[in-house]
């Protein structure tokens, strides 16, 4: 569905893109996970024809996304939010479904399923400089879905949102990858990643780290669980791997379940117990030497 083919962009001595190569298959939920200045957004720009590339290629279904009929096929929720605050929600989405063409009955057949899909059918009329920043953003994602894309784009689509809409834009993005939609999604919140992608490319100052499922990039990247636990006592005939301080232990492991259950059949009994496994900031960490955060 989208190559991009040794792709480099920069902007004066500033190479925010620096030989990008991946493929995204279709019907695929496909993640750009990298803190920000890592070339997410420049990367979105050239996949939807807002920019050029330097050298290298970027095609959609075989067709460069420079050309007007394939950027029809694309829909975009930009993380600089691309809506008119004096017009309402229902104003918004009859402009911008006008753009693709859309009119009369097919033009209000998609307003009507984008407001219940964004769940703001209560707040159509009002202005969105009246809506809060996560309607915004429902609101945002409705806009790139109007012309019943085969491709989305989201860009940090969940910057700034209070829970209720966060929950509600994961819902809605889960709901589209049911329907096959292609999802491609740039965030730097690895929790948003784990959950909604099914393959993930880890990208830092432009360059391509390391691409592969969620659980893959974790065991091949992500180190080793660590487990923090209290104690009631300590047999003697018990050895305790990793640090003892008191009736505390610590220990890391690439096999946590199995070493506490033979440490319970032993006879260690927990009085309390945790296990952190290993998670995307990990394999980001282990990989780059700093967090997806700095």
């Amino acid at each position: 569905m989208i190559n991009v083919n040794s792709v480099q962009k920069s902007f004066g001595d500033l190479k925010a893109v620096d030989g990008l190569t991946f493929e995204i298959g279709s019907g695929e939920a496909f993640g750009l996970l990298g803190p920000n200045g890592a070339g997410k957004t420049t990367t979105i720009s050239m996949l939807v024809g807002l920019l050029k590339p330097d050298s290298g290629e970027v095609l959609v279904g075989g067709e460069s996304p420079l050309l007007p009929k394939c950027r029809a096929r694309i829909g975009i929720a930009p993380q600089a939010l691309s809506l008119y605050e004096e017009l309402s929600g229902r104003e918004n989405l009859e402009f911008f479904g006008s753009l693709y063409g859309l009119a009369g009955s097919a033009l209000g057949s998609r307003v009507e399923w984008a407001l219940e899909f964004s769940g703001l059918q209560d707040r159509a009329k009002d202005r969105v400089g009246q809506y809060s920043g996560g309607m915004k953003r429902r609101m945002n994602i409705a806009v790139a879905m109007i012309q019943d894309p085969d491709i989305l784009l989201l860009d940090e689509p969940t910057v700034g949102v209070d829970p209720q809409s966060r929950n509600h834009i994961f819902d809605s993005i889960e709901q589209l990858k049911s329907k096959g939609l292609t999802i491609i999604y740039t965030t730097h919140y690895m929790e948003e990643a784990q959950r909604l992608c099914d393959r993930v490319a880890i990208v830092d100052h432009g360059k391509l780290m390391a691409l592969d499922t969620v659980p893959n990039l974790l065991d091949q990247h992500g180190g080793t669980s660590v487990v923090q636990a209290e104690v009631l006592e300590f047999p003697d005939s018990i050895q305790v791997p990793g640090q003892r301080d008191g009736n505390s232990i610590r220990f890391e492991s690439n096999q946590p379940l199995q070493e506490i259950a033979t440490l319970t059949s032993k006879g260690l009994q927990f009085q309390t117990l945790n296990v952190a496994r290993p998670d995307l900031e990990s394999v980001f960490l282990n990989l780059t030497g700093r967090s997806l955060r700095d």
